[in-house]
Order: C-alpha cells, then structure tokens, then sequence
C-alpha cells in the first residue's frame, strides 16, 4: 500500500518488512524503533505461498503437489506442524517438508495468566529476536485471540505502550497465522481455563497499526476466515481489524468483499484534541476518519466499532461525550457501536483511568443521543495487560 497526500491509495503492494508508507510523505512520520531497520525477511511458510508457490516448493523437494493439500489439511484442520508425526505422511520426505513448508516463526518466551486463567498473554520472539504479543481471553459464550500485525508500532500515541516502543518491522503472513494456529490448538486442548473449547474471534488490536501491514493482514484474513484446508474456518463476521484511522487503507478494505469488523481507535472527538492523542490525526483528521468508517458501514452493513480509551480529565467529560454524540449522529442512521475502554495505564504515564462516576456519565449521555455504547470488559489488569507492557517489561530486564 502506497499513499499521497491527496489520501488515494495506489496500486503498488506494500512491502512485507520494513517502513510503512506514512513514514514516507505527509505530514505524519512514522515514530521508529531505536533498532529499526531493514531486516531480512522471515522464512517462508506454507500460509505465504499461493497454490502455484506451494506446487514449486513441493517439486523442489521432491514431494508429489497433492501432498501439499494433506500439510494445509494438518495445518489448518489440525493445527499441526510436526510433519514426522503425520501418519499418512511419507517419513522419508517428512524432514524436508518441515523444513520447507513449517519453519519455526514464533517461540514462546514467557506467558501470564489473568482473570482466574480465563485469560492469557504470551510474548514471543521472531525469527530476527523482536518480540510481540498475543492474548488469548475465554468469555462465557466466546474465546477472542488479540493478535500484533507489526514488531511495535509507528503511530506515536502517547498513552499507548506499544506506541512508546516505536516501529521495527511489520510482520509476515506466517508470523501473524501462527498466533492464531498456536492459539487454536491451546483452546482446543484446554489449555484456558473452563476445559476444552474452540477459538471463535481474532481481533486485530495486538501490537501495530494493520493498515500499514495491509497485504498481509489481508492475507491473514482470508486464510483465517476460509474453511480447512484452506484456512482455519473461523467466520470473517468474527475477525475485527483496528486502526487509527488511516483512511486510504480502510477505503480498500471495504472493497475487498469481507464482512469483518472495522474498529476505529478514535478516543477524541475533535481535531485539537485528537492531534494530541492520536498523531496520525494530522494526516487524516476526524472529519476523514469518521467519514470513511461511515462509507464502510454503508458498503459492508457492518456496524463500526468506535473505540475510545477514557482518560481522567483529558478526553472523559460530558462535553466530549456531547461532541462525540453529536459527531456520529451527524450521519443520520444507526452506524456505530462506542466501545468506552477503561484505559489500562503503562507505567510511570500521566495518562490514568477515568474515575467511575465519569465513566458513568459518558456512557449515559451517549445513551440518551441515540448511541449504542457498551463500556469495554477489561481483562489483564492484575499482569501487564495493556498491549506492548509484557514486551517493554522483558527488554528493561533481559
């Protein structure tokens, strides 16, 4: 994905690694990672190659194309990689067919447990030693996998950990399926608390900016929603993809004829303060934003989800939830859903929660303009909950 200052969205692929295109022109840039740079590309893994990838790689080593379908089957069906396990595998090719179709991607550095051990954060490490993060949450009638689609994030909001870590590199195809395949598994098997269970939801809302990953988020999307041996069969209805706001990418992803999610960090309703809050504001404004998530609703019949982190006497008085109101309500027709979200502070951050009784507030003038709000559940607060504090904490101790 390449964009201009008239916000058009050209046709060239976005790359795989390395800088994403608002760090490139207007009047946003990029806030980078102090080991920032072009690193080489992760392995190639089976999610990241077409079916005429997949043949060539399969020729390559000898192996008859149709048993490429039998490794999509154990991948997806099974969320299995362990070829030499595979009994109707050839042992003799199954050492080569590991190495080239399910190299390891990700590796488990530690996890916590939160909520009772309904939920978990796993921070792993990729094949180049940059972490990220996942969190697996089990809710009475839904397991949700939070996913990363980038190593840190470029987009600079100041309350955000993640945001404070800068960008290093976005993220592969393969990199961001095995956070879901691994998760898959763990539920499958009971890993979560409550027993056995299948992984319902994934939301895009893990460490990075997914509109500046978007050809592999997209591609991650359409082998998680496809049905096995295709992809891991979870509905796309079920797969919500965030931003903050970067209209061009949000413009594509209406016309690629999936039903997810879109979900629009937004957490201000006017310029002024939002150009402090989300600095990708001063390249897509709210006018913009809110414009192009309202085009979306409209080509989707998706409902948006506005999200809107409440912090204490900076964005959480009844003259924001007015303003707020009076921006959605201004389209004429019931096209977004507010998610308040108790803001989970990192450490030593001016930015805190909002105190309950304006929390309260909030949601209660939303309310009475029309607005569907729900305020957010919030899981993780007794470990490093908030996306990017497991990772930070790691690097100040190892």
């Amino acid at each position: 994905m390449t964009t201009h200052d008239d916000g058009n969205l050209t046709t060239q692929q976005a790359p795989e690694t390395g800088i994403t295109p608002g760090g490139t022109t207007g009047a946003f840039k990029d806030v980078l990672a102090k080991d920032h740079a072009r690193r080489g590309k992760p392995p190639i893994h089976l999610v990241d190659m077409n079916a005429a990838e997949r043949e060539q790689a399969a020729k390559a080593i000898g192996m008859p194309k149709f048993r490429v379908k039998q490794l999509a089957n154990h991948y997806f069906a099974h969320y299995d990689t362990d070829v030499a396990s595979f009994t109707d595998f050839p042992s003799k090719l199954s050492a080569t067919a590991q190495e080239a179709f399910f190299p390891e991607l990700i590796h488990e550095v530690t996890h916590q447990s939160a909520d009772d051990g309904t939920t978990i954060k796993t921070l792993w490490r990729l094949f180049d030693g940059a972490m990220i993060e996942s969190v697996l949450m089990r809710y009475p009638s839904r397991t949700t996998l939070c996913i990363s689609s980038q190593v840190g994030c470029g987009m600079g909001c100041p309350f955000c950990a993640t945001g404070q870590l800068g960008l290093t590199r976005n993220m592969s195809t393969g990199e961001i399926l095995e956070q879901v395949r691994i998760a898959a598994k763990t539920a499958r098997d009971g890993g979560i608390a409550g027993g056995p269970c299948r992984l319902s939801n994934v939301v895009f809302m893990g460490m990075g900016e997914p509109m500046g990953n978007y050809r592999s988020v997209i591609s991650a999307v359409r082998q998680i929603s496809a049905m096995p041996p295709e992809g891991f069969g979870i509905s796309a209805r079920n797969i919500t993809v965030s931003t903050v706001g970067v209209v061009p990418g949000i413009r594509k992803l209406a016309q690629e004829g999936l039903p997810v999610r879109l979900a629009v960090s937004l957490h201000a309703p006017s310029d002024a303060l939002r150009d402090e809050l989300v600095p990708m504001n001063r390249r897509f404004n709210t006018t913009q934003v809110l414009d192009a998530a309202h085009d979306y609703y409209l080509a989707t019949k998706r409902r948006v989800s506005i999200e809107y982190a409440l912090m204490r006497g900076i964005n959480d008085q009844a003259e924001h939830a007015r303003l707020l109101a009076k921006r959605l309500n201004h389209y004429g027709d019931d096209w977004a859903h507010v998610n308040p979200i108790p803001l989970n502070p990192i450490e030593g951050s001016k930015w805190t929660a909002s105190k309950p009784e304006d929390e309260r507030q909030f949601l209660d003038i939303l309310h009475r303009a029309g607005i569907t709000a729900t305020l957010r559940d919030t899981r993780g607060q007794d470990i490093d909950g908030a996306c990017g504090q497991l990772s930070a904490k790691y690097r100040k101790t190892a």
